[in-house]
């Protein structure tokens, strides 16, 4: 018995190992991310340990503002400071400006500091500037979590919420969640009678019908959601189909829509939802329904207390796989959405490519699979309990 776990253990290692190299280890460094706080150590050393013994009250000594001078200078003329500044002008707008403005002017800077730096920029004067570099010295901080829940910390500590004008995130993921629910409803009410028509054909026709479901995965999403962009256009397929059959007098505007974004999707995940549902349909027992036929059930009586609940777990499975797959969706809603209408992926891809900040990029990554993970649970522990009492009904 041991030799024979031991042969399956060695079997199951290189698995194990692909998965924890290639799927664990990388996600849990980049979610670690949204909390890493390095830059301001990693550029200015000597001037965070001299913070770090600052009481915080009225302006830190000279010799905080020399090293920062110096370090500044230091950091710009090795090209390190871009992420610094980058990092402190995210918690603070302007900040980018005064940090350069020192590291520029270092050379030329005299003593005592404690008055040529806010000479050069007032906002070195200020005490909340000094108490925010405090703050940033690391290791780790909880501004990017803050910011994506539209909250943030102010110079004093306190957590409080953005502006009215600066929210943004909370609406991001609701509208997030609201466009994936949706998908996901109608992804399981169309391939539903799909699924069971499908496992009621015999053979050739059903690996025919088979084979029409997964001839969507023989071209990219890319290429699909482009059709979308190309079909709903002004002067599209779609446009003059409808004003041909006399339902629509003149073009109307479906790029940029949530209904384009939300039928791109349909069309992108429906086989997903398809797919679960037939294979659990497939191995039903036909003897179940004609048992409660010969018991005097009819045909929605039928469907109610036997295939539905039997069916329960495919539709759990499809339900659970679209929706998974559309909260992450970024090429369909970047094609076919506007602006009211970009998911977090699109944002989460954004801080990524364009504003290089990978604090909030894993801030929201994290928060999106949390809320992923919460919806799944809830969707399993809701339909487990359903199947249950139908099966007992």
């Amino acid at each position: 018995m041991r030799r024979t776990n031991l042969l399956a253990a060695a079997l199951i290692a290189p698995l194990l190992l692909l998965i924890l190299g290639s799927f664990l280890v990388p996600v849990g460094l980049t979610l670690f991310r949204a909390v890493a706080d390095r830059e301001v150590v990693a550029t200015l050393p000597e001037t965070s340990a001299i913070l770090a013994g600052w009481d915080g009250e009225g302006l830190p000594p000279e010799a905080a503002f020399a090293a920062l001078a110096r370090e500044a200078g230091a950091a710009l003329q090795a090209r390190r400071i871009g992420d610094l500044a980058q990092r402190l002008n995210f918690e603070r707008t302007g900040l980018r400006t005064a940090l350069l403005r020192v590291a520029r002017a270092a050379d030329r800077l005299a003593a005592p500091h404690a008055q040529s730096l806010p000479a050069l920029d007032a906002r070195w004067g200020e005490r909340e500037t000094w108490l925010l570099l405090q703050r940033a010295g690391g290791p780790t901080t909880a501004l990017y979590l803050l910011r994506a829940m539209d909250a943030t910390r102010t110079p004093q500590g306190e957590v409080r919420a953005l502006p009215v004008e600066e929210r943004l995130y909370r609406t991001l993921f609701l509208r997030t969640l609201g466009i994936s629910l949706l998908v996901t409803a109608l992804c399981v009410l169309l391939a539903y009678p799909v699924a069971a028509a499908i496992a009621g054909l015999r053979p050739p026709w059903s690996a025919v019908a088979l084979t029409l479901v997964l001839i969507p995965f023989w071209s990219s999403v890319l290429v699909r959601s482009t059709a979308w962009f190309v079909l709903l256009q002004r002067e599209g397929p779609v446009n003059g189909a409808l004003q041909a059959l006399g339902m629509l007098e003149a073009p109307v505007q479906m790029l940029g829509t949530r209904f384009a974004v939300v039928l791109a999707l349909v069309h992108v995940l429906l086989p997903f939802a398809i797919l679960p549902m037939h294979s659990v349909m497939k191995g039903l027992d036909g003897t179940f329904l004609r048992a409660a036929a010969s018991l005097g059930a009819n045909g929605p009586q039928r469907f109610l207390r036997v295939w539905l609940p039997l069916s329960l777990p495919g539709v759990l499975a499809g339900g659970a796989m679209v929706f998974l797959l559309s909260v992450g969706m970024y090429t369909a809603p970047a094609l076919v959405g506007g602006d009211r209408d970009q998911m977090v992926a699109w944002f989460i891809a954004n801080f990524m490519n364009r504003d290089v900040n990978w604090g909030m990029a894993a801030a929201l990554s994290a928060y999106l699979l949390a809320m992923t993970g919460a919806m799944v649970g809830l969707v399993r522990v809701l339909t487990g309990g359903v199947a249950q009492a139908g099966l007992r009904g």
